[in-house]
């Protein structure tokens, strides 16, 4: 039986990874966790100096899943280079780094710092807000995703994942323009926008007002998205939100992902990852699929 996919020529041994900022860098779940079974470790988004991040408080349960505001509070790059990635190494698994800017030259200076890096792949994560244009995040403006595509794959030594943010008119349009910019694959979805209030205190939960919304209840949205653009780019696609199971990490398999980020899941049951990759192997015995890219894309 085959699960290994192939992403960009980086090759995993089998589709499933961990979501950005639901795993640190490896090292919290290392004892829950065998890191020389995934496919890849995505790191939590790092950027070319610290980052704060917001004030708390930044997360909140909600019906099926949760919000957060952490504001992506990350080391910086020199902490991250001295400290994750040779933890990392240790491990016979593929190391894809998320990368986050406020200005197109935040990226390019993170993704040059990282070139010379013992790391597989760079997620760039463009639902931050651009500083320069007033706030509004580089992956909701077509003409910004390309450009911003483009100003990376130049600098970039790794291929590179494009982060789709699913807070756009279509979602379509925005994985076009980054296809356009080379991006050699893409991952959505990223969380949706949402809010929760705390009638007794008649005040916002969260400290920034809103929050990323992940967990199961975007799973349908996800589905969708992913499934949308499979159909209108010609690269890999790592799909996520909302993967809970295996049952769930094969629905976005069914409907156009080569792999799957597990976010959310995490938090809930520390194995989750495993859990998965085994009940991927279990449904390929069940209908006798001796290949993972017999149903890559197959939905009918």
């Amino acid at each position: 039986m085959n699960l290994k996919v192939n992403l960009a020529g980086v090759g995993l041994k089998n589709p499933v990874m961990t979501a950005s900022g639901t795993f640190g860098s490896g090292a919290e779940y290392s004892d829950f966790v065998d890191l020389n079974q995934l496919g890849a470790v995505v790191t939590k988004g790092v950027a070319n100096i610290p980052w704060e991040g917001n004030p708390t408080p930044r997360i909140a349960e909600t019906y099926g899943g949760m919000l957060n505001a952490v504001g992506l509070q990350n080391p910086g790059m020199d902490v991250f280079a001295k400290r994750d990635i040779p933890f990392l190494k240790q491990y016979d698994t593929r190391i894809i780094v998320n990368v986050v800017g406020k200005t197109t030259e935040d990226y390019i200076e993170a993704v040059e710092r990282l070139s010379n890096e013992a790391v597989d792949m760079l997620e760039i994560n463009i639902s931050c807000p651009n500083v320069k244009e007033g706030g509004i995040a580089f992956g909701q403006n077509a003409k910004a995703v390309e450009d911003i595509t483009k100003a990376i794959k130049k600098v970039a030594k790794q291929p590179i994942i494009m982060k789709l943010s699913p807070n756009v008119t279509d979602i379509v349009e925005m994985a076009k323009a980054a296809e356009a910019g080379g991006a050699d694959v893409l991952s959505l979805i990223n969380t949706l926008t949402g809010m929760k209030i705390d009638i007794h205190k008649r005040k916002h939960v969260l400290a920034n007002k809103t929050g990323g919304l992940s967990g199961p209840a975007i799973k349908p949205v996800a589905v969708r998205m992913v499934y949308q653009v499979s159909r209108g780019v010609n690269i890999p696609i790592i799909g996520m939100g909302g993967i809970m199971t295996a049952e769930d990490a094969i629905e976005f398999i069914l409907a156009g992902a080569t792999g799957v980020a597990v976010g959310t899941a995490n938090f809930v049951n520390p194995c989750a990852t495993m859990d998965i990759i085994h009940g991927i192997e279990e449904y390929m015995k069940k209908y006798h699929i001796s290949d993972i890219k017999e149903l890559i894309g197959s939905v009918e």
